[in-house]
């Protein structure tokens, strides 16, 4: 078991975040022993929450923001939450629709041959199979539902996770499944066909000159038993006979092959300390990396990949990475654009928003940034680590990271790299809550599944590394 005890420089925290922490953590001291923690929590000496009381009651203020530290409150009913500081209140949307699409980015193509999921933007969930049916509820692009069985040519009745079932026009829902496994899938219904026109004759023989035993609905799903020379032995309503093939029309549900594992190494270089040696060292690992053949892409384009795997089957090109920088200050921001434009590379940026503002990393510079090509994500509000706090706390720091960037970039804040490198189930089922689609993490891997999103195993770059060792795990021969 690890047991951690994290020392605060009081210099670099507010007032606000002071007595949030100070609330949180005093606990722990009230009355008794500390009892014995689990792995990856941490626990605080009685002179951190000296430290914490004093700044509470008016220690250190400095900060490189316009506002003291912004504390956002949750609206009743919605997702829109009230950013307030010195000089009133302003409005800053946290939008969290994007959750359950990220769910759905993140899920592996399962076995279950009845898991199926929505494919579009929308879809009317129905008590009938029909147009007319009563509207029962919305489910949205990459809701999960299990299929009961096709009714007909046209829909489907299904199962929602919570038992309810119902119909729904099955254009608009597909099966994900592996490459692997889609010709196994398919040969499922590889004998299925719906009547194409608005009826066709059902005969005795495989004749148009045999009996007539009756007209089969446009629409109707049939299983042939048998086909041959034109004909296909069916059977319907209790009776056995024939139609012709030429008003059948083969029909298979939608599949979505979508690629579950990426090889995409991750460089996350941490600005903590000695920046221009680490921005130096960055010039000749880029520089050997291209030699290399490799291609420099963000977590944005990464990210509109898997928006268009949604729909389609489309792969990930080979010798891809990703350069990102953490640590990001209002004190290094200029060194680091220069360096990135100078390597016109594209990059992801991560940056704490306490340092958003006026006196800080200013909206002109942010919007530079934008113009020159770097995707910003978010490095939380005060880069703290998040294994340290309450669920209560992490989840401020999250939320409200990305709904300050958000608010600066006017651009959706998707990714997090979580401080310290490290993460946990907690943090990471709280990153998911907060509307976030990846999480990066050390590791040292460049490749991962998507049931890995929330923790991709980036590689720690230091200055000391040569870009022999950079080309080396790039290539997974480290």
């Amino acid at each position: 078991m690890s047991r951690f005890v994290v020392h605060r420089r009081c210099s670099s925290r507010r007032p606000l975040i002071a007595f949030l922490l100070l609330a949180a953590f005093g606990i722990l001291f009230a009355g008794c022993a500390p009892p014995e923690l689990p792995e990856d929590v941490y626990s605080f000496t009685e002179d951190d929450v000296a430290r914490y009381r004093d700044l509470a009651e008016g220690g250190d203020a400095a900060s490189g923001s316009e506002l003291p530290v912004p504390y956002l409150e949750s609206i009743a009913g919605g997702t829109g939450m009230i950013v307030t500081g010195t000089g009133g209140q302003r409005t800053a949307v946290l939008d969290i629709s994007n959750a359950a699409a990220f769910d759905a980015m993140r899920t592996t193509p399962t076995t279950d041959q009845k898991r199926f999921q929505v494919t579009n933007t929308f879809l009317n969930f129905r008590n009938a199979p029909s147009a007319r049916g009563a509207f029962l509820r919305r489910l949205d692009r990459g809701d999960p539902l299990d299929l009961v069985e096709f009714v007909d040519g046209e829909w489907a009745k299904v199962r929602l996770p919570d038992g309810t079932e119902g119909f729904v026009a099955h254009r608009y829902i597909g099966r994900v499944v592996s490459e692997e496994r889609l010709e196994e899938e398919q040969k499922a219904y590889d004998n299925l066909y719906v009547v194409s026109y608005r009826f066709v004759n059902f005969r005795s023989e495989p004749s148009q000159q045999s009996a007539k035993l009756g007209e089969i609905p446009g629409q109707t799903l049939l299983r042939p038993t048998a086909v041959e020379n034109g004909w296909a032995a069916v059977t319907h309503e209790g009776k056995s006979g024939f139609v012709s093939l030429s008003y059948l029309t083969a029909i298979r549900p939608n599949f979505l092959v979508r690629q579950d594992t990426f090889t995409l190494p991750v460089l996350l270089y941490r600005l903590d300390g000695a920046t221009e040696e680490a921005l130096q060292s960055m010039g000749a690992h880029v520089g050997a990396l291209k030699q290399a053949g490799y291609t420099f892409i963000t977590l944005r384009q990464f990210h509109a990949l898997l928006l268009e795997q949604q729909g389609r089957d489309v792969r990930l090109p080979e010798n891809r990475i990703v350069v990102a920088v953490s640590g990001v200050t209002p004190v290094n921001v200029s060194a680091i654009s220069d360096t990135l434009n100078a390597l016109s590379i594209d990059a992801t940026l991560f940056i704490s928003s306490k340092y958003l503002g006026l006196t800080g990393i200013t909206e002109k510079t942010v919007q530079t940034l934008l113009a020159n090509g770097f995707d910003l994500q978010s490095g939380t509000h005060t880069g703290d680590d998040l294994r340290a706090l309450t669920n209560a706390q992490a989840e401020l720091e999250l939320t409200q990271s990305r709904a300050l960037l958000e608010q600066v970039t006017g651009r959706t804040v998707f990714a997090v790299a979580y401080p310290s490198g490290g993460t946990n189930d907690r943090i990471a089922t709280l990153s998911a809550g907060a509307g976030y689609l990846f999480g990066i993490t050390d590791g040292g891997k460049r490749t991962f599944s998507r049931s890995e999103f929330l923790r991709i195993p980036a590689f720690a770059v230091f200055p000391t590394m040569t870009a022999e060792e950079v080309v080396k795990f790039a290539k997974g021969e480290g």
